[in-house]
């Protein structure tokens, strides 16, 4: 159902968005959540005029600043706390307990006990499953405050994530719910006289690193299968937006899961995230996030207890536009394979390659969406894109639209700040990019879609795989054989064609080359969780074999 209800919802934004900037301004509430209806206002396209406009107060309480370990919501041992902000305005929200490495240490040793004595891995399949339903009823019960909490620590759209993200991170827990009865091992074929079996075992302890362009559904794709397959976990959450993940953990209480099961520590990389990765008691890591910090936490996993490691890293996706697509759709879907998220987004559609024959043209229809999409308060009615996340990544996006300037790519449109406060950058659109720019070969997390010119296929498909990413790919065709030719020729962990950020529950994601090992959500996820035995027993004057 909620897989549904974010298709519907892509398919919403793909089919409405071109009317949005006009509809935008004489928008009335309806379809908003009703807590927000007597506080809708007259959205406009932003301009530095906006910036004065009133903002929306978030109808939502902030009430767990703490970290949870074994059950209870503590203070750091230190005392100490840090800032989380409202990108809208860089203001401070709240104070989070900020966690070192005594932090992990306790929670490392409330996951170790509850999994070695506790319940949990002695629990039924069954029972585990019901606590995993019961979870998500309570995220359906509470999306409204959700949605909210995750718009004013993160700045995307309200409804981005009242319709799409809070149905995918319940959808994510009954889809994980279903599978904790159905891990089982197999029965093996000898030759002797053997009955051979395997079984598939939780792994341990599991440290979680998350990130924070998505913080609930990150949430959803580390400790859904985990827990599934019956392991604790120690969760640290990002340090920009770690409210959202100590709500949910209160929930986790409410349906039942037992105490250490899930502790979440907040605090940064260095002093928290590092400590978890080369934790000598922690059985397995997995993170998302940038390819260097990967690299790192790779590093400390095998320096430590050489513990397994899952990685879902960077990305420079290439949406590929052949002669033969319809233009208007083609500029569409990739103005939202890019912009999607304020393009802070893995897998976003960065090299955007357009073929010769239809360039022109695309460059002009994707300047003239560029310039109607609605930037402003992400909790306005019709508003597309928030601020960026913080000033440091605002700074390095707007550093990347000034390289592009320099290296003689032509600014269609945007390039500048919005407002004179938050975190707001104008949609900005390049063309005439090479292959060699920066903006087209390092991961910009932002709103900046970089258009490149192609001949034909074998050319273009060298240059879509020239690049230390393999994450995503699109491509935008009527020919299903030039479709079937891309699908297997692109070095990317997922190839969309005719759409973009399609995700699901059971579809697996991940990437080539440097973009990560291993994969999530799906099936295959359940593999990074589970540890295989083979158990071998002598037969005596077996009826068979």
């Amino acid at each position: 159902m909620a897989a549904r209800r974010l298709s519907c919802f892509l398919s919403r934004s793909l089919s409405a968005s071109s009317a949005a900037a006009a509809a935008a301004s004489s928008s009335s509430s309806s379809g908003f959540a009703s807590l927000l209806l007597s506080q809708g206002r007259r959205v406009n396209r932003f301009s530095t005029a906006a910036a004065t406009e009133e903002l929306i107060i978030p109808p939502v309480q902030i009430s767990h600043t703490q970290h949870l370990i074994n059950g209870q919501f503590v203070d750091a041992a230190s005392g100490k706390t840090f800032p989380t902000y409202d990108p809208r305005t860089g203001e401070v929200i709240a104070h989070v307990a900020e966690g070192d490495a005594e932090d992990i240490n306790r929670a490392v040793a409330a996951a170790r006990k509850a999994f070695d004595e506790g319940p949990w891995p002695k629990m039924s399949a069954y029972e585990r499953s019901r606590i995993l339903l019961r979870f998500a009823d309570l995220v359906e019960k509470h999306s409204e405050e959700l949605a909210a909490l995750e718009t004013w620590n993160n700045g995307k759209p309200y409804e981005q994530a009242l319709h799409a993200e809070i149905p995918m991170l319940a959808r994510l827990f009954h889809y994980y719910a279903g599978w904790a009865d159905k891990i089982h091992g197999l029965t093996v074929p000898a030759d002797g006289k053997y009955h051979i079996q395997t079984l598939h075992e939780p792994i341990g302890v599991a440290g979680q690193i998350i990130p924070w362009n998505f913080p609930l559904l990150m949430f959803a794709w580390k400790v859904g299968p985990a827990l599934a397959c019956g392991n604790t976990i120690v969760l640290k959450t990002a340090e920009q937006t770690p409210l959202t993940a100590l709500y949910v953990a209160k929930l986790f209480q409410e349906a039942g899961l037992p105490p250490g099961v899930l502790n979440v520590v907040s605090g940064d990389g260095p002093t928290a995230g590092a400590p978890l990765a080369s934790h000598m008691d922690v059985d397995k890591v997995a993170f998302t996030g940038s390819t260097d910090t990967g690299k790192i936490i790779l590093e400390l996993a095998a320096r430590s207890n050489l513990k397994p490691v899952t990685l879902e890293l960077g990305g420079k996706s290439p949406f590929i536009i052949c002669e033969d697509a319809d233009i208007d759709h083609a500029v569409e879907l990739a103005h939202f394979a890019l912009f999607f998220n304020q393009g802070q987004c893995c897998c976003a559609g960065s090299r955007t390659f357009v073929h010769e024959r239809v360039y022109d043209e695309f460059i002009e229809k994707a300047k003239a969406r560029a310039v109607k999409r609605v930037v402003g308060d992400p909790f306005k009615k019709g508003v597309e894109q928030g601020p960026q996340i913080d000033n440091e990544q605002f700074e390095k996006v707007l550093r990347y639209i000034r390289a592009g300037i320099d290296s003689d790519a032509t600014l269609e449109c945007g390039g500048g700040r919005l407002g004179s406060k938050g975190y707001f950058i104008e949609p900005t659109v390049f063309s005439n990019v090479k292959d060699d720019m920066l903006i087209a070969k390092d991961e910009i997390f932002g709103p900046v879609q970089s258009i490149l010119k192609f001949k034909d296929l074998d050319e273009v498909v060298r240059r879509a795989n020239a690049t230390r990413y393999g994450l995503a790919a699109g491509v935008f065709t009527s020919n299903i054989d030039t479709a079937n030719y891309f699908t297997r020729a692109l070095r990317a962990g997922t190839v969309w064609v005719n759409c973009f950020d399609v995700f699901d529950a059971a579809i697996p994601f991940g990437g080539y080359k440097m973009s990560g090992i291993g994969r999530e959500k799906g099936i295959y996820s359940l593999n990074n969780y589970l540890q295989v035995k083979a158990v071998v027993t002598p037969l005596k004057n077996p009826a068979w074999l």
